[in-house]
């Protein structure tokens, strides 16, 4: 009965179903994700970094220039030209590291720049240079003013090629002469180089020396075991700080 009434009146028995309501579960939380740690951030390089590293390459670039005249790559004037441009690139940069530094107050900027003049009035400057045959004993050429009586370094420089090792520790050796004046000695394969200084060199003097003369004997490898040497031939690297060579 209760069915055919709701029938008549339209009523569709789906609809007098009680609507079960679903269960509520527990609400969804967003779990926040974490961003990704960065990773650790390099360390820049400093401004002397950078010019340490030009130094080096323009070493790796000296080297190879004397390789390009031994191999006859080069002619002479071309090994002198590009050797005189790296030493002013080299010379810029070095001044560049030594005066980079902070100064806290303007007396401080004054007393550095009075110690300048001072470290300038008492270095040691090369007056010139000379350069021997070890097997002969003669020597090759002489550059700037190499004024020096050879009584005082012959009877030295022929101990030095009979008895290297004995008599010169096999490495570089300087010592005082008249005149406040400073002989360094500088042997090699072929030839020893003698600088003479106005004062007592630094220690980085002296190894620019050893530096400068390895390069002289790389670049003419080839003339200096030759007998007479051509000595017209032969570059020379010095010439960048004193002038022409006396040949």
């Amino acid at each position: 009965m209760l069915t055919w009434l709701k029938q008549v009146l339209g009523i569709s028995p789906t609809l007098d179903r009680k609507k079960t309501p679903l269960p509520m579960g527990k609400p969804i939380r967003e779990t926040a994700v974490p961003p990704p740690t960065p990773p650790p951030a390099q360390p820049t390089p400093s401004g002397q970094d950078h010019a340490q590293q030009f130094l080096e390459k323009l070493q790796e670039k000296i080297g190879r220039l004397a390789d390009d005249f031994a191999n006859g790559s080069i002619n002479q004037q071309q090994f002198q030209k590009l050797y005189a441009h790296y030493q002013r690139e080299m010379r810029t940069v070095e001044t560049l590291i030594e005066t980079d530094q902070s100064q806290s107050q303007w007396g401080d900027a004054f007393q550095e720049g009075e110690s300048v003049l001072i470290r300038q009035k008492h270095a040691a400057k090369a007056k010139g240079y000379a350069i021997y045959d070890n097997n002969s004993g003669m020597p090759i050429s002489t550059l700037g003013k190499f004024e020096v009586d050879p009584a005082l370094f012959v009877p030295m420089l022929s101990a030095f090629r009979s008895a290297m090792a004995e008599i010169f520790g096999g490495g570089i050796q300087s010592t005082a002469i008249e005149g406040g004046r400073w002989l360094c000695f500088v042997p090699s394969q072929f030839t020893t180089m003698m600088a003479l200084f106005t004062a007592e060199p630094a220690n980085k003097q002296i190894a620019f020396l050893e530096q400068l003369h390895s390069l002289f004997e790389k670049a003419n490898r080839a003339l200096l075991p030759n007998s007479p040497i051509e000595i017209d031939d032969l570059v020379f690297p010095h010439e960048h700080f004193l002038g022409k060579w006396k040949r």
